[in-house]
């Protein structure tokens, strides 16, 4: 029997879910498909269409539906993509905002209107610091940005 995570993020296209799939495995390493089902006689897309498609990002798998009926992705669910580098940060941040919309202190809608922020590994262990003069003024510096500036926050964190 196939190792299956036992809790894997579902998410719910009108029709893009191949496309998507195929867009965020453009953009994380150690990617793929896994397997794609199709529309039957049945329904209710079109017959052959594709159904649903399971992929991987970097080891984290996914399903995605083609539901045919329009729903609303919000930012209550995001997903949150740990960064080393601010390079890291900087490809990760490019890419899923093409053609989306950059928001504030790392957030951002990717073009199917998925939430993604984009966290240096650096800002969490800073906001958790348990002096809460330097958590702070790293909290004021991250309000200031869209997207995270490690050296900023690192400065902020140095006052």
């Amino acid at each position: 029997m196939q190792n299956v995570q036992r809790i894997s993020p579902f998410l719910w296209f009108e029709n893009q879910a191949e496309e998507a799939a195929n867009f965020y495995i453009s953009i994380f390493k150690n990617s793929k498909v896994d397997k794609v089902s199709y529309y039957g006689d049945a329904g209710p897309g079109p017959k052959g269409s594709v159904m649903a498609i399971s992929f991987e990002l970097d080891g984290q798998r996914f399903v995605a539906l083609n539901g045919g009926t329009p729903s609303k992705f919000t930012e209550s669910i995001s997903f949150m993509v740990s960064c080393d580098t601010q390079q890291e940060v900087g490809e990760y941040w490019d890419k899923l905002s093409t053609g989306g919309q950059k928001i504030q202190c790392g957030w951002l809608k990717d073009k199917y209107g998925i939430s993604w922020q984009i966290t240096p590994v650096v800002l969490m262990e800073m906001l958790s610091d348990p002096n809460p003069k330097k958590s702070q003024k790293v909290m004021e510096a991250m309000l200031q940005m869209e997207k995270i500036d490690i050296k900023k926050i690192k400065d902020a964190y140095s006052q």
